[in-house]
């Protein structure tokens, strides 16, 4: 039997093989590997847990060697593992499966819940570990990854989980083995609906919340800018009451992020809500690229499958700005530290809240702009024409909400957030079955293969194109905006009514032209 634990660096990880060796001797814990001083330090934890639960410490050297030797240990993650293999080596267990052993320990031999397991068990499945010792704590976390589960409280029925192994049997529960997703079915679910979050409480914004439901069906990135107070903030933070629920892949690539970032709700259940995350405008580039010693997730991959909302998006860092671009294209981040590289998931969409000028009234017809010209320039120099490109989605907004309810959208001034969902749900089924993804996704080789216009509506997008100086990712946008608006009616073919809509969405307009 191997005793393997967890060693957490950035999204991959690696499985530490913790082995024990004992020898005559003046009485010692030695422990190889590179590993750092709150894994030195367990060399007491361990030694004090082992007495205090009634077993019989060593009286030997104690060798203990972390492999790989030249991958950094950090963490108290390893305490149980350690003791473990210790009392094994003790007892010359020899025989039964290998596990994985994650859990710390306090001096009493009771164990405390470490992050990581839900990353730990998944790399351990993949590995060929059948089944692994947890802390109780984090059982419901590891339920979910496909290996046999074995909860412990303390010291004491760790000791007699492996024992068991030993012999043969198997402590763990086969029904640990099993997939909590199993049951999933290709219906597109919406969570519980919260009613301080509707978007009934959204008034004379219709374009606005038109735009959201769009960018909500196919995953597209959106601005929206305007004077404060005119609704841009309480809009767009109503979008996950119309986000669908992850699917069984998503889910899993999520609640393995934010299992390595420790902020796994309470209880353990994996992730099925989108993430939505909004960071201060102080956000530093590591906080939202990700970096630290172990390579932590920033705000890019924690927004991964879901929305990152930057608020007030001018006063953020230009470095942190520019950093979103990457992300927005490639739909993953790497990080590099120490010698050492990982590659983060980060594929999220982009709402953006801005106003016209450090004031916020530039373009208003009954306020006053006290910004110089030099000043607005500056104030949205740091959205870059490169980060600006890639928003599919401009809604420009005024402080006249008379005008605001004078157009076609006047259906979405006081709409609800669960009529909305339907069509949301129709357009996302579609894009399912079509693709296996949503359409801000789609490759340029894919476009033109999976978007079908009408004749008419090809002689309209040509028009458009030729009246406008757009760059050829905006000709993208506009025909994938308008491939999920008309998944949105459940129309196979985009029509010229779909495209004129999406050029509507993504050309420059308000008065703001400035901006961008």
């Amino acid at each position: 039997m191997n005793i393997f634990s967890f060693s957490p660096f950035g999204y991959e990880g690696a499985m530490v093989n913790v082995e024990v060796d004992l020898r005559r001797g003046i009485p010692s814990v030695d422990v190889v590997g590179l590993a750092d001083g709150a894994v030195k330090e367990s060399r007491e934890r361990m030694r004090a847990a082992i007495r205090n639960c009634g077993f019989e410490f060593p009286q030997d050297r104690v060798l203990i060697s972390l492999s790989p030797a030249d991958v950094k240990k950090e963490g108290a993650g390893f305490d149980l593992a350690i003791a473990l293999a210790v009392l094994a080596a003790k007892n010359s267990f020899d025989g039964g499966e290998d596990c994985l052993v994650m859990g710390e320990l306090d001096l009493s031999g009771n164990i405390r819940p470490v992050r990581g397991i839900n990353a730990a068990v998944s790399t351990a499945k993949e590995q060929g570990i059948k089944w692994c010792i947890i802390p109780s704590e984090n059982e419901r976390e590891a339920l979910n990854c496909g290996l046999g589960v074995c909860a412990v409280e303390n010291l004491s029925k760790a000791f007699e989980c492996l024992a068991s192994a030993v012999k043969g049997e198997k402590p763990y529960s086969e029904a640990g083995a099993s997939d909590a997703f199993a049951h999933e079915t290709e219906e597109v679910c919406f969570a519980p609906l919260d009613p301080s979050m509707d978007f009934s409480s959204v008034k004379n914004q219709g374009k606005l919340v038109r735009a959201l439901q769009i960018a909500a069906a196919g995953g597209h990135n959106l601005i929206a800018y305007g004077p404060p107070g005119c609704g841009k903030t309480l809009s767009i933070q109503r979008i996950p009451s119309i986000l669908p629920c992850l699917s069984l892949e998503e889910s899993r690539t999520v609640t393995r992020i934010y299992s390595l970032a420790g902020l796994i709700p309470p209880g353990g259940e994996p992730i099925k809500a989108r993430p939505f995350r909004a960071p201060h405008q102080s956000a530093t580039l590591e906080g939202m690229a990700g970096g630290g010693n172990q390579c932590r997730p920033g705000e890019v991959s924690l927004a991964h499958n879901g929305v990152l909302f930057l608020d007030e998006a001018a006063e953020f860092r230009t470095n942190v700005l520019q950093s979103l671009r990457i992300p927005l294209e490639l739909g993953s981040i790497t990080l590099s530290r120490a010698g050492r590289h990982t590659v983060f998931p980060a594929r999220f969409q982009l709402f953006m809240a801005a106003n016209p000028c450090p004031c916020g009234n530039y373009g208003s017809e009954n306020r006053i702009c006290v910004c110089s010209p030099h000043a607005v320039e500056t104030y949205w120099k740091k959205l870059s024409g490169p980060l600006l490109d890639r928003i599919d989605i401009r809604v420009p907004l005024l402080d006249s909400y008379s005008e605001n309810s004078q157009d076609k959208y006047e259906y979405y001034n006081n709409v609800s957030s669960a009529k909305l969902r339907p069509s949301i749900a129709l357009a996302v089924h579609m894009q399912r079955r079509r693709q296996g993804k949503n359409n801000a996704s789609l490759t340029p080789e894919e476009i033109s293969t999976k978007i079908v216009l009408e004749e008419d509506a090809e002689s309209t997008f040509e028009e458009l194109i030729v009246s406008s100086n757009f760059s050829g990712r905006a000709e993208h946008s506009i025909l994938k905006l308008s491939r999920t608006i008309a998944d949105l009616e459940g129309c196979e073919k985009v029509s010229s009514n779909h495209i004129a809509e999406a050029y509507e969405f993504r050309k420059n307009e308000g008065g703001l032209e400035i901006c961008f």
